[in-house]
């Protein structure tokens, strides 16, 4: 097994396997192995042996929906392997399937001994992470029992109730125990002269709170033809621009990692719904922020998205002040999650409100998907959720006392809740951090849009002039208080923030292409700042960082202060257009489509901060997101912002 993981992917079920296709649950690194299910994961071990040695890789996974990989038993030059394996993985919702195909390379008949070492640990993805947490689990209990043609686990504390079947076909010889919890499936193959046998395995995963048992597909080539339908139905219709291949490849790519990358979501009357989650390995699960942006992104190509993310975050808006969650009425929901640890409370996250931006975003996604598609059912369902979020807005998200929407750090949760939500983000140009609250620039080009945007179906849907001449009220006092108070003269460029003295948190970073995104800055200083964007110190060549290069806060490998990211240049193209700067729109749309080019047309989460000048191919971050639904839809923003040039 070696540290590089491959990501197979549909819905809520992402497996990561090793160049081989095993599994070996070690804990620790950047990315976990294993198959996981809404946050647990159902299979901690899937090692192969042959002849009681773990067999080499001849030809390794390669990226992709199907996993296959070719692997012969150790040896040197002068023994040419007996036989070869030929291995073939896949999963779909709530499943893991495999085929294994055994092929003799000898001319007389011989004897294989297959064995599978197997194991379910049920183990809370937030075990898994590298901050070297540990949780009690008092009364938690794990089971094992054999069945005629494989193993079933078990898992259970209190209500709580886990388990995962893998039978196989023929049904194994043999279930060995190891010692360990695991089981071992064995099979003793007779082959023939060069004859072959085939092993299908098929694992079903049943997490607690799961309302029917998952649909395991006979093989993986069955799998993969409903991963092909999904990814069909997402990419069919969309006008790919003929001029540009390669950003019509982008887009392609992007289109069909959304397709896997939905993930099962309720509506505010128990309707069933498919949104679209974060991404993979860490959050595959509904994020306020993310899923806002990426329906934003893709609406005018897929509104659907917009159509389903939306009802799903009205049906978790808070209706009450819950302080572990941060939660307030009004207020949409930053992150959901359906694990162990969260159920029990041992983190905040079932229900976590701790967004500063969501709520805003929501507001504004309800008004551009209304005048995108004439769809106003939508927004007169919505009436009471949007005005609710308004209410947050004005209320506990502080328009009304501070004049601006504020944060405060959460202890128990994250200490930056704005969309760079990392320790460290929020700084001045030395590195230093506010105490306090914080008042993030972004946020409030979000909540202008928003204002404005709700205003005019105030108008239009709801009949409502009084409420539509107040918003839009407050949305021309937010803008002329921001330019007053955010505007550093000397730099002619917007503070990232405000803390919560007024005092201006002067890094130069990327946020300001998201007031232009907004339409927050009069025409005069939006062109400064789109013009700014695009200098040297900013642009690396593969898209603006998050910060400027020449601050004492630069880091090229930071998280946040010094990468790159495409959803953020995403919004900043779309910025730069709205401002009438085409020329550098399309400089920055290029770069990113460059940087998808280099890599098989998929856009990461996010990337180092080098410059192209000195590395000609983009140098990739280490810990992000291999799918990220925010960058997969980015090219279809480019595609707004730009058109086909």
């Amino acid at each position: 097994m070696t540290d590089r993981h491959h990501l197979l992917v549909h819905g809520g079920t992402f497996a990561a396997v090793g160049d081989g296709g095993d599994i070996s649950g070690v804990r620790g690194g950047s990315s976990p192995d294993g198959l996981f299910v809404r946050d647990a994961r159902h299979l901690s071990r899937w090692q192969l042996t042959v002849d009681g040695a773990v067999p080499e890789a001849l030809t390794p996974v390669s990226d992709g929906d199907t996993a296959r990989c070719v692997l012969v038993p150790r040896g040197g030059r002068n023994e040419p392997p007996a036989y070869t394996l030929f291995r073939e993985q896949a999963v779909a919702d709530g499943a893991f399937v495999e085929s294994l195909t055994v092929t003799s390379n000898r001319p007389t008949p011989t004897t294989v001994r297959i064995a599978l070492t197997v194991d379910a640990d049920f183990t809370d993805q937030f075990e898994l992470r590298s901050d070297h947490r540990t949780y009690a689990k008092t009364g938690a209990v794990r089971g094992r029992r054999i069945l005629d043609d494989g193993v079933e686990f078990g898992y259970r504390r209190g209500e709580w109730r886990s388990r995962t079947t893998v039978t196989a076909e023929p049904p194994p010889d043999g279930v060995e125990e190891t010692g360990t919890g695991a089981r071992r499936l064995v099979w003793t193959l007779e082959l023939p002269p060069h004859a072959s046998a085939e092993l299908s395995l098929r694992v079903a995963a049943r997490p607690h709170g799961a309302l029917k048992e998952p649909d395991v597909p006979r093989s993986p080539a069955a799998a993969n033809a409903r991963l092909l339908a999904l990814e069909g139905e997402f990419t069919e219709g969309v006008p790919f621009p003929t001029g540009w291949p390669e950003l019509a490849a982008a887009c392609a790519r992007g289109l069909s990692d959304l397709a896997v990358l939905q993930v099962p979501a309720t509506g505010p009357d128990g309707e069933e719904l498919r949104v679209p989650a974060a991404g993979v390995p860490w959050f595959l699960t509904l994020l306020g922020r993310d899923a806002l942006l990426t329906s934003l992104f893709a609406l005018p190509y897929r509104p659907g998205l917009a159509a389903a993310t939306l009802p799903a975050l009205a049906a978790t808006q808070a209706v009450e002040v819950g302080a572990g969650a941060v939660a307030q009425p009004g207020k949409i929901v930053h992150e959901v999650r359906h694990g162990e640890l969260a159920h029990f409370g041992q983190v905040p996250y079932g229900r976590y409100y701790g967004s500063v931006d969501a709520t805003p975003l929501f507001l504004v996604l309800l008004g551009a998907y209304t005048e995108q598609t004439g769809d106003v059912a939508l927004a007169r369902r919505l009436e009471p959720h949007a005005r609710a979020a308004i209410g947050w807005m004005l209320d506990h998200g502080g328009l009304t006392s501070c004049g601006y929407l504020v944060y405060r750090a959460d202890g128990g949760g994250l200490a930056n809740q704005n969309w760079k939500d990392s320790p460290g983000a929020i700084c001045s140009a030395d590195g230093s951090r506010p105490s306090g609250p914080v008042l993030a620039a972004g946020a409030q080009g979000y909540a202008y849009d928003a204002l404005r945007r709700t205003a005019h179906l105030s108008r239009t849907v709801w009949g409502d002039e009084v409420y539509a001449a107040l918003l839009e009220q407050a949305a021309g006092d937010l803008r002329d208080r921001f330019q007053r108070d955010f505007w550093m003269s000397e730099q002619a460029f917007p503070a990232l923030a405000l803390d919560g003295d007024g005092r201006q948190i002067d890094a130069l970073a990327s946020d300001a292409g998201h007031l232009l995104w907004s339409g927050l800055l009069d025409k005069e200083y939006g062109e400064l700042v789109g013009r700014r964007l695009l200098e040297p110190d900013f642009f690396s060549g593969w898209g603006v960082r998050t910060l400027a290069a020449d601050q004492p806060a630069y880091h090229p490998l930071s998280y946040h202060r010094g990468s790159v990211w495409p959803h953020d240049n995403a919004l900043i193209t779309l910025g730069l257009a709205r401002y009438g700067l085409h020329d550098e729109a399309r400089q920055v749309a290029h770069a990113l489509v460059d940087a998808a080019t280099a890599a098989g047309h998929r856009l990461p989460e996010v990337l180092a901060g080098y410059g192209r000048d000195t590395h000609a191919e983009p140098v990739p971050y280490p810990h992000a997101c291999v799918r990220e639904s925010r960058s997969a839809a980015a090219p279809l923003a480019l595609l707004t912002a730009v058109g086909g040039a």
